[in-house]
């Protein structure tokens, strides 16, 4: 019986709302006074007026639109919107409110002395019902290192919002108990970097983020075989730009590399190379045809990889496609 009641409370409601929007249309389409139009809305007073007689219809209108507001004097044509967009890379998603730290009250006063010590100390508790649980107080903490490592990598939005993602679910699953936030964290955004094809090697993740090599491919690992993460064979194309403009090479060595590339891919003697390595033998294959002075240490310390590697990824490609 309360159901049906409360259902039968909803049902009225929305037809009243209804009947309202259809009133408010109909005063939309013509003017009530001179039957004609066209209908203005003045957005500074939140007036409906008649573009013929000059007959306002309606006053006081509730804007629904997006929230604009100015926050400076001198540039009031210049509105932003009001509120950052909602991001699952921060621990509430962007939905909690936060009191501000000016002790005016709306009509600009000071507050008084007494008043002052209330709204300090509701902030105090304001920032502590934000990470109540022990999940909030993680996912600060991962997210604070998640936002200083995208600042050193100079990754994009996608690339962290997706890390941010696979932290969830990896937290939501058990699998950061027990283990370093730091080391997850950087695994996740390794991941994030494979997935999105950003060219983000362990090495730089390890630089960055003051954690081991290994400790991150381990969690990297954990986290591909727990979370059946599939993740996309990386293309050596994406390095070149990288190493390129590290080395100092010219656009035409780069395009000569790209071309190459190109070629032992046709040929099927890429498969199970290292990219990166791949794409540096490319590039010092590309110097030697161009006359390009670069020795294989310039390129092999700006790829990260070993003269060795090089060395031996240029033999493959000079007798695979005879260059």
């Amino acid at each position: 019986m309360l159901r049906l009641n409360l259902f039968g409370a909803i049902a009225m409601s929305f037809e009243r709302d209804f009947s309202r929007l259809m009133r408010l249309q109909k005063a939309l389409d013509r003017c009530p006074r001179c039957g004609s139009g066209p209908m203005v809305v003045d957005t500074n007073g939140g007036e409906l007026v008649c573009g013929g007689c000059g007959f306002v219809v309606k006053e006081k209108i509730v804007e629904t639109g997006p929230a604009w507001r100015s926050f400076s004097k001198e540039e009031k044509d210049d509105r932003s919107r009001g509120g950052a967009p909602t991001s699952i890379a921060m621990h509430d998603m962007g939905l909690a409110t936060v009191i501000g730290g000016i002790n005016k009250d709306a009509s600009g006063k000071s507050l008084s002395a007494s008043m002052k010590a209330t709204v300090e100390r509701l902030r105090t508790w304001d920032s502590r019902s934000q990470v109540h649980e022990s999940t909030d107080r993680n996912l600060r903490q991962a997210f604070s290192e998640l936002d200083r490592l995208s600042d050193k990598l100079a990754v994009s939005d996608a690339v962290v919002e997706k890390a941010a993602y696979v932290y969830r679910k990896a937290l939501e699953r058990g699998l950061v108990r027990g283990r370093s936030i730091s080391a997850i964290i950087a695994a996740s955004l390794y991941a994030a970097c494979r997935d999105r094809e950003t060219p983000r090697t362990l090495k730089d993740l390890a630089v960055v983020s003051n954690v081991k090599k290994k400790d991150i491919a381990r969690c990297y690992r954990l986290l591909l075989k727990e979370m059946d993460i599939k993740m996309p064979v990386v293309d050596p194309t994406k390095c070149i730009s990288r190493i390129a403009s590290r080395a100092g090479l010219a656009e035409k060595t780069k395009r000569r590399a790209l071309e190459i590339l190109k070629k032992a891919e046709q040929a099927r003697i890429s498969a199970g190379k290292d990219p990166m390595g791949l794409a540096a033998a490319a590039l010092y294959v590309s110097c030697t045809l161009e006359g390009e002075d670069k020795t294989q240490r310039d390129v092999a310390e700006a790829a990260g990889v070993t003269e060795v590697t090089i060395r031996n990824r240029y033999k493959g490609l000079r007798s695979a496609l005879s260059i």
